[in-house]
């Protein structure tokens, strides 16, 4: 198939276009920034150098690529600050709103059959009954402030997307992901903060999280794009976990001291209501329909193999 990928060369980005290659498929990698198409290239695409939110011109790129699928991985995260994640996630949620409007147009125009995009699984699920969360379960209805835009963005993106009938509208809600040029690896962000005990578990740690290796994201990605039918997928992997087990596991894979455990109010006056919610309340996800519908095997099936794989 010949696929329009935006976002070609971010962390995931890496990692779709030589799999889509290598299953035969011609890709055409968007970019926005100049110093990147070589890498795009490199990767195996066909770069085109184009900014998400500029509507005319995303048209006439894929316009010109007559795609079968277009799919949208944009993202613009310099790094989080769990205090402010709205700020944090400004620039993407621009992307996920006025950015998918943008593809989804172009996609429509030039008759693709399939449209692909890019969200996530976790905090956004409702607090309310079981740990662990199906697509079926509804997304919180009542999010703090502190990430209420980032998730306004999420319910509008997944909106317009499974809400269109031509291009077939696919959602994939990547859990939280670690490996090659991601926060979570072995020089990453959230990997430092690890290290110098920054990151500690508030209040016992009870909020659920679901992860997914980028391999693995890819993997299922390129599934979604192949046969995937219209409709959302969780694409994590099988072991949802609190932080109180997952938080001291990656410590101990990066050779770090334990976290320091600190109650709720203090995490509440250090970071925020809505890293303290995001700690203690979040929700994991389950992956029952991408494995079954896309006949999807992970490498790294728990995040209990995968983080110490970063290390080694």
């Amino acid at each position: 198939m010949k696929i329009f990928l935006a976002g070609a060369s971010g962390a995931l980005g890496r990692q779709l276009v030589p799999r889509l290659v290598d299953r035969g498929h011609q890709v055409v990698g968007m970019t926005r920034t100049p110093g990147k198409t070589a890498l795009v290239r490199e990767l195996g695409a066909e770069p085109v150098l184009v900014n998400g939110l500029d509507a005319a011109a995303v048209t006439a790129a894929v316009t010109a690529a007559q795609p079968d699928v277009v799919v949208n991985q944009m993202t613009e995260l310099a790094s989080i600050d769990m205090r402010h994640v709205d700020r944090s996630f400004a620039a993407t949620n621009t992307l996920r709103t006025t950015g998918t409007d943008n593809l989804l147009a172009a996609a429509r125009a030039t008759g693709a059959a399939r449209f692909v995009a890019q969200s996530y699984a976790g905090w956004p699920y409702a607090r309310t009954d079981g740990p662990v969360k199906s697509e079926e379960d509804p997304l919180d209805s009542d999010p703090p402030a502190g990430y209420r835009e980032t998730l306004d963005a999420i319910k509008y993106q997944e909106g317009v997307v499974t809400g269109s009938t031509a291009p077939a509208g696919v959602i994939l809600r990547y859990g939280g992901f670690y490996g090659p040029h991601t926060s979570v690896s072995a020089d990453g962000e959230i990997v430092e903060m690890v290290r110098k005990r920054r990151l500690p578990v508030v209040g016992g740690g009870t909020g659920v999280w679901s992860f997914i290796h980028i391999e693995d994201a890819a993997t299922a990605t390129v599934a979604a794009i192949e046969r995937a039918e219209p409709g959302v997928y969780n694409v994590v992997d099988d072991d949802p976990a609190p932080v109180s087990t997952w938080l001291p596991a990656l410590a101990a894979a990066a050779g770090a001291k334990p976290p320091m455990a600190v109650p709720r109010w203090i995490g509440r006056l250090a970071a925020g209501e809505a890293a303290t919610v995001i700690m203690t309340e979040g929700r994991g996800a389950a992956n029952t329909k991408a494995r079954k519908e896309l006949d999807w095997v992970l490498r790294y099936p728990s995040w209990r193999q995968g983080f110490p794989a970063l290390f080694t």
